[in-house]
């Protein structure tokens, strides 16, 4: 069996290898490296900024309304039907038969006529269940008088209105204040005209 014969490197190959490694080295050396970046360490204080959301604040505006003087409950002045003597003075003089139509206008006043007076109206009520109605406000009374009946103790209110109506309230007790409250509430307020004394 022939052995196989041992190579021994030979000192050019030696020296070629190391001239090879020399020189890969001194190549490496000079190739640019990727140099790492530096770290600045800041070391100033941070400044917090606190915002503050803005609240809602109260309207200093102030607003003017304007509200009407209008009263809203109303007050009743008066409420009631003719004075009990125009009854009782028609039904003494009812016997005669000439006074007698005067008799039956008398009665039908007592029982089926009313008189309401309010801070906002004035209400005349007719008929024989109430379905007769009239309503009007003070601010259209134009003028007021007053005619006194009897000896004084009741009287006939006589308005005006600005349209020319005559609104005739016949036996009416305490005429004298009731007729003096509805010049008061009117918008112009007239003199009140009192005639002379008549009858029953």
């Amino acid at each position: 069996m022939a052995s196989t014969p041992i190579l021994s490197p030979t000192p050019t190959t030696t020296s070629l290898v190391h001239h090879h490694h020399h020189q890969s080295l001194h190549l490496s050396s000079k190739l640019p490296f990727p140099t790492r970046p530096t770290t600045c360490n800041n070391n100033r204080p941070l400044t917090r900024l606190h915002v503050s959301t803005p609240t809602n604040k109260p309207n200093t505006t102030t607003t003017t309304t304007t509200t009407s003087k209008k009263p809203t409950t109303e007050t009743i002045f008066f409420d009631g039907g003719a004075h009990y003597g125009d009854l009782l003075a028609n039904l003494i003089l009812g016997f005669t038969l000439l006074w007698l139509p005067l008799t039956l206008a008398a009665v039908f006043r007592a029982f089926f006529l009313r008189y309401r007076f309010t801070n906002l109206r004035v209400t005349v009520i007719s008929g024989l269940t109430g379905q007769d109605r009239s309503d009007f406000s003070y601010k259209v009374i134009k003028d007021v008088q007053v005619v006194p009946r009897f000896i004084g103790e009741w009287g006939d209110i006589i308005i005006t209105l600005r349209d020319g109506t005559k609104v005739d309230l016949r036996s009416v007790p305490k005429f004298r204040e009731i007729a003096k409250y509805c010049l008061s509430l009117a918008d112009k307020p007239a003199v009140l005209k009192e005639k002379g004394s008549k009858g029953f």
